[in-house]
C-alpha cells in the first residue's frame, strides 16, 4: 500500500499545475460557505454587544433603526430630533438615569458627539492622555480619532460646516483638545466628544461676540433702546472659545428647548425599565423609546435571510465547481488509458490500479480540505479584529 500511495503522491506532485487548480477548487468549495458563516456570526456579535449594553434609547418618532445606528455607532443621520426637555423628563421620573446625545456634526469625516460626563462612566471610557472635558469649547478624542486627526492634548480640532457654500448654517468652531481616550475597540474610538453646550455653539444656538458696550465695538452698533443694543453685520463673532472671550458666550432661549438626537436611558432596575417603556406607548407621544438590542436583532434577521440566499448561491457554484473537478479527473483518466494499461500489463491488479487513481483524488481532496480548515481557523481567530477594523475605518 505504501508504494501505491507513493506513486499517487509523485503523480500529484509532478502534475503540479493541474493539482494546484484542483486543490484550490476544493479549498474554495469547503471554505466559502463555512468562512462566510463564521464572519456573519462574528459580525452579529460585534453589532449586538454594544446594543445589548445599552438598555433603552429615546428619540423623536421615526425610524428605530436610524435612531439606534445614530446613537450607538454614530453612523446614520437623523432628520428628526427631540429636545433636552426629554432628558430632564427621564431624570425627573426617578426611573432611570438620562444620558443625552447630540450626534449631528463632524470634524472632517469623524462624528462630533455632544454628551455629558455620564456617558464616559457608562461606556467605561478612560482618559489615556490629558484630562476630561471641563469647560465650554473643549473636546476629548477617541484613540483612532486622535491618530487620524494627528493631534492630541494641547492641539485643536475644527468642526466641519454642513455646506461649503452656507457657513451660516453651522458655525465652524475651533475646539481645544484636552484629552485622548484609551482604545475601546468600539465606535467611540473614532469620535470627537464635546459637552452638549459646545455642540449647541457649533449649531449657532450659542455664540460669543464683542462687548457692544465697549468703545472698540462702536462701529458694530446699529441702535440703542434703553438697555437693548442692536448690532449690525460687522459685529465680530468668535470662532474659538478662549479664556479671554469665554464669558462672552451665551445662549438665547431655554436650554430645555435645545435639540438633541437621543437620550440613553439607564433604568435603575428591570421594573423601572418596564414602567418607563409603558409611559411612552401613547399615540399622543412625540417621542419613541426602543430597546436597541431588539432593533439590531431585527436588522440581523434581515442580514441572515440575505446570508441564506448568498450561501445557497455559493453552494450552487460549489456544486458546479465540484462537477467540473470530477470532469477533469475523468478526462484525465481517459488521457491516461495507455498508462493504466501498462500498469496492468506489468503485473498491477485492477484493484491496485483503481486504488492508485483513487488515492490521487483523495490526496487532492485532503490537501484542499486541510487548507480550507486552516483558512477557517484563521478567520475564526482574526475575523473579529478584521471586522472591528472595517467597522472603525
Amino acid at each position: 500500500m505504501k508504494d501505491t500511495l507513493y506513486l499517487a503522491w509523485r503523480y500529484v506532485a509532478y502534475h503540479r499545475v493541474k493539482s494546484a487548480i484542483l486543490i484550490a477548487s476544493i479549498t474554495l468549495i469547503v471554505f466559502l460557505p463555512v468562512g462566510l458563516n463564521v464572519l456573519v456570526t462574528q459580525s452579529a456579535e460585534q453589532l449586538t454587544s454594544r446594543a445589548e449594553a445599552t438598555p433603552l434609547l429615546l428619540g423623536a418618532k421615526g425610524s428605530p433603526l436610524e435612531l439606534a445606528l445614530n446613537s450607538l455607532y454614530f453612523d446614520a443621520e437623523l432628520t428628526a430630533r427631540t429636545t433636552h426637555a426629554e432628558a430632564t423628563r427621564i431624570d425627573d421620573s426617578g426611573l432611570a438615569r438620562a444620558i443625552p446625545l447630540y450626534v449631528r456634526f463632524r470634524a472632517r469625516d469623524l462624528p462630533i458627539v455632544g454628551t455629558t460626563l455620564d456617558y464616559f462612566d457608562f461606556r467605561g471610557l478612560r482618559v489615556a492622555e490629558g484630562r476630561q472635558i471641563a469647560i465650554l469649547g473643549e473636546c476629548v478624542l477617541g484613540a483612532q480619532a486622535a491618530k487620524l486627526l494627528g493631534t492630541g492634548p494641547g492641539g485643536n480640532v475644527v468642526s466641519s460646516p454642513e455646506s461649503v457654500f452656507d457657513l451660516a448654517g453651522v458655525y465652524p468652531l475651533k475646539m481645544n483638545v484636552v484629552g485622548v481616550l484609551e482604545r475601546s475597540f468600539s465606535p467611540d474610538d473614532r469620535a470627537v466628544f464635546v459637552d452638549l453646550k459646545t455642540a449647541w455653539v457649533i449649531e449657532g444656538l450659542g455664540h460669543g461676540h464683542q462687548d457692544l458696550t465697549q468703545p472698540q465695538a462702536a462701529g458694530a452698533v446699529l441702535g440703542r433702546e434703553g438697555n437693548t443694543i442692536q448690532a449690525n453685520a460687522s459685529l465680530v463673532q468668535y470662532n474659538e472659545i478662549t479664556a479671554e472671550n469665554r464669558d462672552s458666550f451665551h445662549f438665547h432661549g431655554s436650554l430645555d428647548d435645545f435639540p438633541i438626537t437621543a437620550v440613553m436611558a439607564v433604568p435603575h432596575d428591570q421594573k423601572s425599565g418596564v414602567i418607563l417603556l409603558g409611559r411612552y406607548q401613547g399615540d399622543e407621544e412625540r417621542t419613541q423609546i426602543v430597546r436597541p438590542e431588539v432593533v439590531i436583532r431585527e436588522l440581523l434577521d434581515t442580514v441572515f435571510t440575505v446570508q441564506s440566499f448568498v450561501v445557497a448561491g455559493i453552494l450552487l457554484v460549489s456544486a458546479a465547481t465540484l462537477a467540473t473537478a470530477v470532469l477533469v479527473l475523468l478526462l484525465s483518466l481517459r488521457l491516461r488509458r495507455r498508462e493504466i494499461e501498462t500498469l496492468v500489463k506489468i503485473g498491477g491488479s485492477r484493484g491496485r490500479v483503481a486504488f492508485l487513481v483513487l488515492s490521487e483524488a483523495v490526496i487532492v481532496v485532503v490537501v484542499g480540505g486541510a487548507l480550507a480548515a486552516g483558512l477557517t481557523l484563521l478567520t475564526h481567530r482574526f475575523g473579529s479584529a478584521a471586522i472591528r477594523a472595517l467597522l472603525l475605518s
